[in-house]
């Protein structure tokens, strides 16, 4: 049975994922954004002309994929993507999903959850949206995007990553993850595992904020894979600078880590509001902060540290196609 993975085009072959990009939002807001629209909503044409330009930059690196896992209250707007991969060919994943407490939209189900009932319609939620589509756009999410707070995972994410790792099991579905600041990623690990969800098919994002080897590999020696995917944005949100990105990544290749390894930049290329204001010296530091960055700056670096063509395939492409598939990561201990 071939395996596939949905699209907002609709479904494909995982073998037709390509090179992948696991982490980019094309639209994204922080919940409160709606409310903010007397100096100017939302022009459509204007983000799709600037979308579909950033689209063909990244095929321009031999891309075909990018997982966009926009959470449901952040803007997630699976139409505009279908609008950009029908204009140009990108394949385009999109999530089912919530974000972290400190930046989600959390009064919603924190009130149902005093109620009672948060839990099961959240599994509810993740269950109509993958199997029969977003809303009434019959999209269906290819990932389930969960997030957790700086140094613990709240009572109300607890909710979203047992309804996750409920659906998954019924579903197949793949779980990818938001880590605040570089902390928790093997505590979401354990704990999504502990629930029944498949580490297979596992990915724990952000994992670039932290530069301790032990904590990446305390987090692939349970059999998931992780993102390094905040390349480019550095000196924000408790990032590191990418030179202690790749000394970090160097350590893990060197030891063998190179099959649960994926890369991105988890890039905002439009946002929804008013976009952020930064002095000239933070824009300096985060000039990079673009989906082109790994392919101009980063691999090049890697490559003179002697980082291999076939490991680089894999982070970017064979890893994403094992992820969907499902097929057991190689953990070297």
């Amino acid at each position: 049975m071939t395996k596939v993975v949905e699209t907002v085009t609709g479904p494909i072959s995982v073998e037709e994922l390509g090179k992948t990009l696991i982490h980019e939002h094309f639209i994204f807001g922080y919940p409160g954004f709606h409310g903010d629209v007397t100096l100017g909503g939302f022009n459509e044409e204007e983000a799709l002309e600037t979308a579909i330009g950033i689209a063909r930059q990244i095929m321009s690196h031999g891309v075909k994929t990018v997982v966009d896992p926009t959470p449901n209250e952040c803007g997630r707007d699976p139409i505009f993507l279908k609008k950009v991969s029908e204009a140009t060919g990108l394949q385009i994943i999109c999530a089912t999903g919530y974000y972290y407490e400190g930046e989600g939209a959390t009064p919603y189900f924190k009130f149902r959850q005093s109620l009672g009932t948060a839990e099961e319609e959240i599994y509810e939620m993740f269950i109509k949206e993958i199997e029969e589509g977003i809303a009434d756009t019959g999209i269906k999410p290819g990932i389930i995007k969960l997030a957790s707070s700086k140094g613990e995972i709240t009572e109300y994410e607890k909710m979203f990553f047992r309804a996750a790792s409920r659906a998954q099991k019924e579903t197949g579905i793949v779980i990818l993850t938001h880590t605040q600041e570089g902390t928790m990623g093997p505590e979401q690990a354990k704990l999504l595992i502990e629930h029944g969800a498949d580490p297979n098919k596992i990915i724990i994002g952000h994992m670039c904020g932290n530069t301790d080897p032990s904590y990446h590999k305390e987090t692939m020696n349970q059999g998931v894979r992780i993102a390094f995917d905040r390349f480019g944005l550095q000196g924000l949100v408790g990032a590191p600078f990418d030179q202690e990105r790749i000394q970090t990544l160097l350590s893990l290749l060197h030891e063998g880590y190179e099959d649960q390894i994926l890369l991105a930049h988890d890039t905002v290329n439009i946002w929804l509001g008013r976009p952020p204001v930064m002095s000239e010296q933070m824009m300096q530091i985060v000039e990079n902060w673009h989906p082109e960055h790994i392919f101009l700056n980063i691999l090049p670096q890697l490559r003179e540290q002697g980082v291999t063509e076939t490991q680089i395939n894999k982070m970017l492409g064979e890893n994403a196609v094992s992820l969907f598939a499902g097929s057991p990561a190689q953990i070297t201990q």
